[in-house]
């Protein structure tokens, strides 16, 4: 079975979409040259590592950003390099499907049956997840993606990843997201 593997997400879960609260920085990112600007929590990267430790497990980068995720974000985080999920560029067509069923299918097949949690905020990629055969136990845990990762998504993945040495079976439902704080 292997470790446990934690799946982070960029966009949307370490970068929120909205203004987000004390503790974000703003950062300029060109990974190809092209220039984005960002909302980075350099507290993010310790919340994240401490859940790895205590659970085992492998933090792994499942983003578009892939490799750069290691070069742009890491760092501004204090996450050290990281494995990624090689995730090509979405092809925009029907036979695809939509993004989150993109990410899905090639998340499914990096992790080779490792149960893992994935904090995604596509909230088509849980359901498409849970159909890739032979999937093994994961949490998707659902963030908002106008307020990011919070220490309540921690929490879910740590509860999880501590039950699950005595849990068997396939697939969890995804947790649902905190409410943004006003």
């Amino acid at each position: 079975m292997g470790s446990p593997l934690v799946l982070l997400d960029v966009d949307g879960v370490l970068n929120p979409f909205q203004r987000p609260h004390r503790g974000y920085k703003r950062h300029r990112c060109s990974p190809n040259g092209v220039t984005y600007k960002l909302w980075l929590d350099a507290g993010h990267g310790r919340m994240l590592l401490d859940l790895a430790e205590s659970a085992g497990a492998e933090l792994a980068w499942a983003s578009y950003w892939c490799d750069e995720a290691n070069t742009w974000i890491g760092p501004r985080v204090g996450l050290p390099e990281l494995p990624y999920v090689p995730i090509p560029r979405f092809p925009g067509i029907a036979d695809a499907g939509t993004l989150g069923a993109w990410k899905a299918r090639h998340v499914a097949a990096w992790v080779e049956r490792r149960p893992f949690v994935w904090f995604e905020d596509e909230p088509d990629a849980a359901d498409r997840i849970a159909a890739e055969p032979g999937i093994g136990d994961h949490l998707l845990v659902a963030v908002e993606p106008d307020s990011g990762l919070t220490g309540r998504h921690i929490e879910l993945a740590r509860t999880w990843l501590g039950d699950l040495a005595g849990r068997s079976g396939p697939s969890q439902q995804p947790q649902q997201p905190e409410q943004p704080q006003q």
